[in-house]
Parts: C-alpha cells; structure tokens; sequence
C-alpha cells in the first residue's frame, strides 16, 4: 500500500476517560520476596468492581527471625515508591504481620508516609486489632507459624493493645517459603483447636503466607465463633480505609461490618 493510500485510510479518533479500574478506591500492597499467598488471597477478597490493587515486592529473607524482620526497615519506603509513581493511591498496605509488630506499627505507616503522605495506612497487625474490636471480640486465640520467641512477642503486643490472647497454637516453622505450603486442613484442624475452648471469642491467624480465605466462613460455621487471618484482616480494613463498605458475607463475618 503506498504511504498516501495508508494516510488516507489513518484516522486520529476520539475519546473520553473514565476512573479506570479504580474509580472506586486504589490500594497499593507491599509484598515480600518470599511471600506466596497474599496476593492470590487479595485477589479473590478485593474482586469488586472499582477496586484496584497495585503491589510491588521487597527483597527479605525466608528465614523468619527478630534479626531479618528488623532489617525490611529501610525498604518499605522504596517499595511503596514504585506502585503508581504520580497517581493516585487512596490506601497503602504492608504485607507483613511479623515485620509490623518487630519495627512497630508506627515506624511502617511513617516509611510509607514519606513518599505517600496523604494515604491511609494499615499493616496486618494494625488491621486484626481493628477488625477484632469491630468485631466486639477481644478474647482470642491466637495461631501463628512462628518461632516460640515470636510467638510471644506477638502475644505481648497485642496485649498491650487490648487483645487478650487466652489460647495460643505455632506451626513453629520458620521457613516462609514451607509456611506458604502448609494445607487447608491443617490450618482448620488447628483453628478448631485452639478456638474452641469457652473463653475464646474469636480466632486470628497471623502470617501473610498463611491461607484462609477459600475456607473462612465454612471455618467459622463450624466453630461457630469469628475468624480472620493478616490477608482477610488487610484486606477487609484496606476496603473500609477506601470507603468501600459493601457486605460480602461469603468472605466470612467480618465482611458484613
């Protein structure tokens, strides 16, 4: 075709925009190198019209101690850089439980803030403490993979922040690309465990590599009590934080609050 043919037959076109995927909020998630599951959880939680969620990954190492939590420090900043560089993003999520508690909820939402001032902020931690006490619930039991001085740290800091863990059951295994693999059934038979004594009100399962979501609101109709985990929990306070309030009760009881 010659060249004036092909000018002939080229149109500059019209258009308009809209909001784009997120016309209803944006939430930016921080995920680790090693993590396999919250994403693939978040998915299916955050599939809702208008929702967009944009992550990016920070390197960590999959041994889980004080010492290699400690050092994600000075990388939640730049991680958080890069999702959506110059546009907007109404709520800014990291992607880990352990981290949150070892640095201090505070020190992750002030790292976040320094590039992405104006968002609202959660953390795994800081989202089950919400969601507890949306809940009504602060008696817990408490299930994690942790190590046992992990475990006990946890355990302080929420109780200092007034979530009584009454009940507490670990994997106690401290590779996170292993703790990712860990089956529904196991993590339902241990639900069941550790929850079902009288003076637990609610159970939370804490580590973002840890799944839950397919099998949350069977789970509870079993136990019969609430049940969340670091993804549902963030995942549920990133929705309220954008202003998206709708009820998705086949996310589990705390998708209707």
């Amino acid at each position: 075709m010659e060249s004036t043919e092909l000018e002939e037959r080229y149109v500059k076109l019209a258009f308009s925009l809209d909001g784009g995927v997120s016309h209803r909020t944006a939430i930016g998630l921080v995920v680790l190198a090693t993590d396999h599951t919250i994403e693939y959880e978040w998915r299916k939680l955050l599939a809702i019209d208008g929702v967009g969620f944009y992550e990016s990954r920070i390197f960590n190492s999959a041994d889980i101690t004080p010492e290699t939590l400690g050092e994600m420090d000075g990388l939640i900043a730049p991680g958080t850089a890069v999702i959506r560089p110059g546009e907007r993003l109404d709520v800014v999520a990291f992607g880990c439980t352990s981290a949150s508690m070892v640095l201090g909820e505070e020190r992750v939402i002030e790292r976040i803030r320094e590039v992405r001032p104006t968002a609202a902020c959660t953390t795994p931690i800081t989202a089950a403490r919400v969601a507890l006490e949306t809940l009504g619930t602060r008696r817990i039991a408490l299930l994690t993979p942790y190590v046992k001085k992990i475990n006990e740290s946890m355990r302080d800091y929420l109780g200092a922040r007034g979530i009584d863990v009454v009940q507490m059951g670990s994997f106690e295994h401290s590779d996170d690309n292993e703790v990712a693999r860990i089956d529904a059934e196991s993590v339902r038979n241990a639900i069941l465990e550790i929850g079902r004594h009288d003076d637990v009100e609610a159970v939370f399962v804490s580590c973002t590599s840890l799944r839950l979501a397919d099998n949350v609101a069977a789970i509870e109709r079993e136990l019969g009590k609430p049940v969340t985990s670091s993804n549902h929990a963030m995942a549920w306070h990133a929705l309220r934080l954008g202003g998206v309030k709708d009820s998705l009760p086949q996310h589990g009881r705390l998708f209707t609050v």
